[in-house]
């Protein structure tokens, strides 16, 4: 049983911002003391993503547990009032991350989820040492020099006379 009303209950849910929000602070703040430049909520790209990191061609997105449906953890708890509506709200929202992550996957960039629940005091610090370390093995895997492809052999080049 809810102990608000619903007015009471829709004017708080209302009130919850979805950008600047604390784990997102957190998360930018590291990246920005460690070097790493980024846009905010690009307009272009499917999602709007929180964090654009175009150097890198990766995207960020800083997911709360509750209102993306964090499987297995402790902070998303389904709310028992107005359940269907909660239920096919958030997973309204799980099939647009997905899609979105898709279509951004396709366009070449690389997604990656941080939950809030990553972000709590306990494990923060393995969470954005982590994220570090990904970024930085995504930048030196882009940057990889190619093997060079030599033409097949019964293909002519240009140079070479006809028989």
């Amino acid at each position: 049983m809810d102990k608000l009303t619903p007015e009471q209950r829709h004017r708080c849910m209302s009130a919850i911002k979805s950008k600047a929000t604390r784990p997102e602070m957190l998360v930018r703040k590291f990246l920005f003391s460690r070097g790493f430049r980024y846009r905010l909520n690009h307009p272009r790209l499917p999602g709007h993503p929180d964090l654009v990191l175009r150097k890198y061609r990766t995207v960020i997105f800083v997911n709360g547990c509750f209102w993306h449906g964090h499987d297995g953890c402790k902070y998303y708890v389904p709310p028992k009032t107005n359940a269907g509506f909660w239920w096919q709200k958030i997973e309204r929202n799980r099939n647009r991350d997905v899609e979105e992550q898709k279509k951004l996957a396709s366009m070449g960039w690389h997604c990656i989820t941080v939950w809030e629940c990553q972000l709590k005091p306990k494990v923060r610090q393995q969470t954005l040492a982590a994220l570090e370390y990904t970024l930085s093995h995504i930048y030196l895997e882009d940057r990889r020099v190619k093997p060079y492809e030599t033409a097949e052999a019964g293909v002519p080049m240009v140079a070479e006379p006809e028989n």
